[in-house]
């Protein structure tokens, strides 16, 4: 009865440790957004990453080291939190860099778009307009 207790009680201490991390993490970051305005601050995102990586990683070797020890209930409950931890990792790094390829693919059209138009004004066959906005000048 008392390996069942520690068990039970190791798997609710530790869960609720690592989700207290996680809120906790959410909660710095928020502040640090908030002077901003809700607009992004720089190192946020790597910072979630790395904190999930080695949350996910921790988690994983807490559970094989409780399974080596004979406790299955936090066995578990580690394995479970070190799942969900990876699956929100690959989450938030997958929008991530959806993100960044958007991002640089629409500045490469950019770019090739602005050479297209400055090479056909440098042959000067025809109207040209350009594809992007020009900048307006102050009056």
């Amino acid at each position: 009865m008392p390996k069942g207790m520690l068990d039970l009680g190791l798997a609710v201490l530790l869960s609720a440790g690592e989700v207290a991390v996680l809120v906790v993490l959410w909660f710095v970051e928020a502040v640090r957004q908030w002077p901003n305005r809700g607009s992004t601050v720089p190192g946020s995102t790597r910072r979630f990453v790395l904190v999930l990586g080695l949350g996910s990683a921790f988690s994983a070797l807490l559970g094989h080291g409780f399974s080596e020890a004979g406790l299955p209930v936090t066995t578990v409950s580690q394995t479970v939190l070190a799942a969900l931890l990876a699956l929100l990792l690959i989450l938030v790094a997958g929008t991530e860099g959806y993100e960044r390829v958007g991002r640089n693919l629409y500045r490469s059209r950019l770019r090739r778009e602005r050479r297209r138009w400055h090479a056909s004004q440098r042959r000067r066959d025809g109207h040209a307009s350009p594809p992007v906005r020009r900048r307006r000048w102050p009056r």
